[in-house]
């Protein structure tokens, strides 16, 4: 829930700064930052580290419970972020 928001962040800081990229007109800091937020739903590879990684299966149903959690968590962060950070007309139209 951290790690992906902070590194999409900041790698577009990065590359901002340097001038190898710019952000799209229009585009703000905050919903760049709230957009990465969403990023963070994507689990199929955790769940298939997971599988991986543990060999009891109880182990397993407890990594994919968090995993799932924190995906759930990702998404409703993400939401309430992009609704706070977009504009009033944008939102209204979604």
């Amino acid at each position: 829930m951290v790690g992906k928001p902070l590194g999409i962040t900041l790698f577009s800081w990065l590359v901002t700064r340097t001038g190898k990229a710019r952000l799209p007109e229009g585009v703000t800091w905050p919903q760049l930052l709230a957009m990465s937020a969403v990023a963070g739903v994507g689990f199929t590879m955790s769940l298939f580290i997971s599988e991986l990684a543990f060999s009891d299966h109880h182990l397993v149903s407890e990594a994919k419970v968090g995993i799932l959690v924190a995906s759930l968590l990702a998404g409703v962060c993400g939401f309430g972020a992009l609704h706070r950070t977009l504009p009033r007309e944008a939102v209204e139209e979604g």
